[in-house]
């Protein structure tokens, strides 16, 4: 808990200094009840979220890696809902045991800023930006496997109708990278959404893991 407390100091501390723009979440990876993954938030308006709601993909994505592996990530672009454009960077807080415990990271609304930005570009250039889409930040756990679900779809660039095995099997291999099976009731959405059967879809996850482990 000393940590907890010195993380909401740091928190409150940030978020007093950079204003109401700027948006500070502290992840709890070690909750019981996944879905309630937040355990502070400063000036949750920005995202819409509050104390006790559900992990972004950055958490499942988390929890699905080699931890030894993963490093704090900066200055990256997400977007909310309402199409709000983010600066945001993600802190990875370790136990003594090396084991990350708690995700800190911060969201800033740059975009009143962008607006200003695109406004000046209008004036001196006459190429259109080609910047990469930020990802999308959720509320809850449901819309979080939506987004997954689809941008799984983008990966193999077809619709469902038009996928063969071998398209299904790298979806889910997205799906299962990106830690969506962490999700609760995740298989039944996925097996439906891909019409396949849970057996299958199991089936396709292992095949997806063993592609995984084969040598570059």
């Amino acid at each position: 808990m000393e940590n907890l407390d010195l993380l909401k100091q740091l928190a409150h501390g940030i978020a007093s200094q950079f204003g109401s723009s700027c948006e500070v979440v502290i992840h709890d990876l070690k909750q019981e009840d996944l879905e309630r993954s937040i355990v502070h938030i400063e000036n949750g308006h920005i995202s819409s979220r509050k104390l006790g709601d559900g992990p972004s993909g950055i958490v499942l994505e988390t929890l699905s890696r080699d931890q030894s592996q993963i490093t704090d990530r900066l200055s990256y672009l997400t977007r909310t809902d309402d199409g709000r454009i983010l600066k945001s960077s993600t802190l990875y807080i370790r136990d003594e045991d090396q084991s990350i415990r708690y995700i800190f990271a911060l969201n800033y609304d740059i975009t009143g800023l962008i607006a200003m930005d695109q406004a000046l570009k209008s004036l001196i250039t006459t190429e259109e930006s080609q910047d990469k889409q930020p990802s999308r930040i959720t509320t809850n756990v449901s819309d979080l496997l939506d987004t997954l679900i689809e941008q799984s779809v983008e990966l193999v660039g077809k619709p469902v109708a038009l996928m063969t095995k071998d398209d299904k099997i790298a979806a889910i291999r997205y799906l299962n990278d990106a830690g969506a099976f962490l999700v609760t009731k995740s298989g039944d959405k996925v097996s439906s959404y891909f019409g396949i059967s849970k057996f299958t879809l199991y089936s396709y996850i292992e095949s997806a893991k063993n592609q995984n482990s084969e040598p570059n």
